[in-house]
């Protein structure tokens, strides 16, 4: 399955991480690390009406190479204007992510900032909130309920806030038992990447209203957008079709008004 090749090749890249900053050097350089307002990413998103978060990523192994109309920093300044946060995939072998990406966008932007990668290890806590990052993904999938804990309640404890991300009712039920306050579900099957926005109409019924409730991947056009703001969902999370955009800051603010 895909996903067990992404993780595979994540834990290969985590050696050459540590290899360049060691285990502790990173813990200082976190803990060093400047202290944003550890609720921006939640209080972005729970805000009246739809929020948006606009992600920064050049490939999937879904869709390849994305054609992206714009660099970085121009993109950047079109979220800024438009959206409530700023998604960026740092990783490296699959979706072509990195973390200087991350951290260009925070030397360009005071949106809270999601580091979207493959959750394995504290080590890469500690290195999100080095590098910039006001919140981080747990995707249950990849994650028993041990680790799961225990990475939540590691990465409030550095300031970090958490979206925790499910695909089907069990990962769900998973996910509940840590008490998020943010949780997502993706209308992307990660074994096999096929895409189903029933996936949010769905698991709705089984996130409690005070959670902030985000659906994740297949938002490509209006009539998306108009089926899960029906589905009461508070925020989306959108890539491909901001990246493929001429104009996101426009496309953005089209779906906001619908």
């Amino acid at each position: 399955m895909i996903l067990d090749e992404i993780v595979e090749d994540k834990k290969k890249r985590l050696a050459e991480h540590k290899a360049r900053v060691s285990f502790q050097e990173m813990r200082h350089l976190a803990e060093a690390a400047k202290t944003l307002d550890p609720d921006c990413f939640y209080h972005n998103l729970k805000k009246e009406g739809i929020s948006i978060i606009g992600e920064f990523k050049k490939a999937s192994p879904s869709l390849g190479k994305i054609a992206g109309k714009m660099d970085l920093l121009e993109r950047i300044d079109e979220y800024n204007a438009s959206v409530d946060a700023i998604s960026c995939l740092t990783e490296e072998d699959h979706f072509d992510g990195s973390v200087d990406y991350l951290k260009q966008i925070r030397s360009a932007s005071e949106l809270p900032i999601l580091r979207k990668d493959f959750m394995i290890d504290e080590y890469q806590f500690y290195e999100a909130k080095a590098i910039g990052a006001d919140a981080v993904l747990l995707i249950a999938a990849i994650l028993d309920d041990v680790q799961m804990h225990d990475f939540y309640q590691l990465a409030r404890h550095l300031g970090l806030d958490v979206l925790v991300e499910a695909h089907n009712e069990e990962e769900i039920e998973r996910s509940m038992r840590i008490d998020p306050r943010i949780i997502g579900v993706n209308n992307r099957n990660l074994k096999d990447f096929s895409i189903s926005l029933e996936n949010t109409k769905r698991l709705r019924p089984y996130v409690p209203e005070d959670k902030v409730f985000v659906a994740e991947s297949g938002i490509m056009g209006d009539e998306d957008v108009k089926f899960l703001k029906e589905c009461k969902v508070d925020a989306f999370l959108i890539g491909r079709a901001f990246m493929e955009a001429e104009n996101p800051k426009e496309l953005a603010e089209s779906w906001k008004r619908l």
